[in-house]
């Protein structure tokens, strides 16, 4: 199989409201990264949570396997630290290979949910 991707991109828009509407974990406010690895190879992950008003934080680590996807909650990402709940951010996201990342937002605040997605930047 063909290794797709680049080894840095960016999402230049994240926001995790506090709140939702719906049961949980399948209707839980939250940002996404969909990361797909085709390499024969684990890819190594690093990401990096920049904000508008303090220091960056990070870099948070995570594995993809060879020839696998992993659908990564930001919500999830505990260390360094929690990605904080109602603050805008961006972010970068570097790997040892290439991958494809692709950002998706659900917000359930109010019971009419409300899907985002878009195809992050590469560099």
């Amino acid at each position: 199989m063909k290794t797709f991707g680049k080894k840095t991109w960016v999402i230049a828009e994240g926001y995790i409201p506090s709140y939702s509407n719906g049961p949980e974990p399948e209707f839980t406010s939250h940002e996404t990264a969909c990361i797909l690895n085709t390499s024969n190879q684990k890819a190594e992950v690093e990401i990096t949570i920049f904000f508008t008003d303090k220091d960056p934080i990070g870099p948070y680590k995570v594995e993809v396997g060879a020839q696998r996807t992993k659908h990564l909650r930001f919500n999830d990402l505990k260390d360094p630290e929690p990605v904080p709940r109602d603050t805008d951010y961006a972010c970068v996201i570097k790997s040892n290979i290439p991958v494809v990342v692709q950002h998706t937002r659900l917000d359930s605040r109010q019971a009419e949910n409300a899907l985002l997605t878009t195809i992050a930047y590469s560099e």
